[in-house]
């Protein structure tokens, strides 16, 4: 609800356990009463069974997927909802060939690749490799991995993305979002951009 009042354009949880942010898709319903319908909801895979896709969409609240695993085009597109494919940036081109396996995706994110990791890493990569990926495709490009209120509008600057991703930036710790942190990333990303 904070971040909904705050100005973001979309709200994501994550349905992958081992996450600390992790929720139970039973708790879709509850997280998102009150918020907007214009707002973005988006839920969280790696790799995940269809099943759990599935019950994620099953109240009609969900109207984003986003992907962080080696999931197909195929696979992604199966659900009858638009979505978001990530890519963890090792080179522009690995992230070419991997954007041009989605063109489906009705988004891509860029976040850091780290070994093991699907995600969430909280650290920063090359901005200017992410530059030069967003140039090179025609799909809405979102940028991810170790941005908070400090270096957001740098990042946009720089690489000119469609929007921006954040999730360990605004913590207080893992899990737990600081609202005053919040309020600086939205008002600083939401000032890069007017």
């Amino acid at each position: 609800m904070a971040a909904a009042q705050l100005g973001a354009d979309a709200i994501g949880v994550v349905l992958y356990a081992p996450s600390p942010r992790a929720i139970a898709v039973t708790a879709i319903a509850e997280i998102f009463a009150g918020i907007d319908d214009s707002l973005r909801k988006v839920a969280l895979f790696v790799d995940p069974e269809p099943q759990l896709v599935e019950a994620s969409l099953q109240d009609g609240i969900i109207n984003l997927l986003q992907f962080h695993g080696n999931e197909s085009q195929q696979f992604c597109s199966s659900f009858g909802t638009p979505y978001m494919k990530a890519v963890r940036v090792q080179s522009v081109e690995q992230a070419r060939e991997e954007i041009a396996a989605h063109e489906a995706a009705k988004m891509i994110l860029l976040d850091k690749y780290q070994r093991d990791v699907p995600g969430g890493t909280g650290k920063t990569f090359d901005w200017e490799m992410a530059a030069a990926i967003v140039q090179s495709t025609n799909q809405p490009v979102v940028l991810a991995g170790g941005l908070n209120a400090d270096n957001v509008r740098d990042a946009i600057a720089e690489v000119n993305p469609f929007g921006v991703d954040v999730s360990s930036g605004v913590e207080a710790s893992h899990g737990v979002k600081d609202m005053d942190r919040l309020a600086r990333f939205i008002h600083a990303a939401k000032r890069e951009v007017q």
